[in-house]
């Protein structure tokens, strides 16, 4: 099997000991991404905000990768407040209007209490 790693530069992927993304085998495997705007190191209060640095994060780590979020086939949502989700789908239907990936919510504890949302993907290399 013939992998590459990607990183975004984050201080938490060599913190923690993680990869941005995974290339393995023609998928792109994307870790849990959170809300932080990384130029400027600072979290959004707004979950819709922290949704669209999280999708903006990812779309970088696929290109970097060959792919894009047409390419992504599973996405899962993590939130510690379910009342915090619909105001997410606007940015998530538009995400993923091509896609339409297989997707899950689930309403669980985050890392840092100003964390509002975390998302995951797996995509597969056009081509």
């Amino acid at each position: 099997m013939t992998s590459r790693r990607i990183s975004t530069g984050s201080p938490f992927e060599s913190r923690i000991g993680y990869s941005r993304a995974i290339i393995a085998d023609g998928w792109v495997f994307v870790a849990g991404t959170t809300g932080y705007d990384y130029a400027t190191m600072t979290m959004p209060a707004g979950v819709a905000e922290q949704c669209r640095n999280a999708l903006g994060t990812i779309a970088r780590a696929l290109a970097e990768a060959g792919a894009s979020l047409d390419d992504v086939v599973r996405v899962r949502y993590i939130l510690p407040d379910k009342a915090d989700w619909p105001p997410c789908w606007p940015l998530t239907a538009a995400a993923f209007a091509k896609a339409l990936p297989a997707a899950t919510m689930i309403v669980a504890g985050l890392q840092e209490p100003e964390m509002k949302i975390e998302i995951e993907v797996t995509a597969r290399l056009p081509g």
